[in-house]
């Protein structure tokens, strides 16, 4: 993988998040192995390489939400365009605070020993990530408020889900930045980002 590969790979990762994030708060239902395979990602803290984060999960979603929403299609979300500004926000806010990024650190050590006796996805997990997100990363800059049907949105589970999801997000942001992303890029570097993403779908 080149660079732009990497990155846009990264960048499908956060892309990926917010879609699910997206349909919980909507229609009250996530992909189990997208849900997993973000949470993977989130405890994959030491990767020897960028694709390793997301393991052999597909990132199709990702992907597509890349080509509709910098596309040159009508299929644009304002919801997704206001989560992925919130986390690429934040993402910068905590690589300027060390006590947050050490206090990162230590919170996930903890879920990654849960995990030896829990499911990725047990809600005991989830609560610990969410928890995180929560404590850690939602206080840094302006709140992402996730809108859709209060119904689903008022469920702990889906509360739970969507945290963990956001936390998710913040995780691929990191990545990409780590790889050299840079805002201005989504704008000076658009088509190439996807040409690059498109292609990417096809070998799925």
């Amino acid at each position: 993988m080149n660079q732009l590969q990497q990155r846009t790979l990264a960048f499908a990762g956060i892309c990926q998040a917010i879609h699910q994030v997206r349909e919980i708060a909507r229609h009250g239902k996530v992909e189990e192995p997208l849900l997993e395979a973000t949470v993977a990602s989130i405890l994959n803290t030491d990767p020897e390489q960028p694709q390793d984060v997301y393991g052999d999960s597909s990132l199709e979603h990702g992907f597509q939400v890349i080509i509709d929403q910098l596309g040159d299609g009508q299929r644009k979300d304002v919801d997704l365009t206001r989560y992925l500004v919130g986390i690429l926000a934040l993402e910068r806010k905590l690589s300027r605070k060390p006590a947050a990024l050490a206090a990162l650190a230590e919170r996930l050590s903890q879920v990654k020993r849960q995990t030896h006796h829990f499911a990725l996805t047990d809600e005991q997990v989830l609560a610990n990530l969410a928890s995180i997100y929560a404590d850690v990363i939602s206080p840094l800059g302006a709140r992402i408020q996730v809108v859709g049907n209060p119904t689903h949105l008022q469920r702990t589970q889906n509360q739970y889900r969507i945290r963990t999801l956001l936390l998710g997000a913040v995780r691929s942001a990191v990545l990409w930045r780590q790889l050299g992303g840079k805002r201005r890029q989504l704008v000076l570097s658009r088509k190439a980002v996807v040409m690059t993403a498109q292609q990417a779908l096809k070998n799925q």
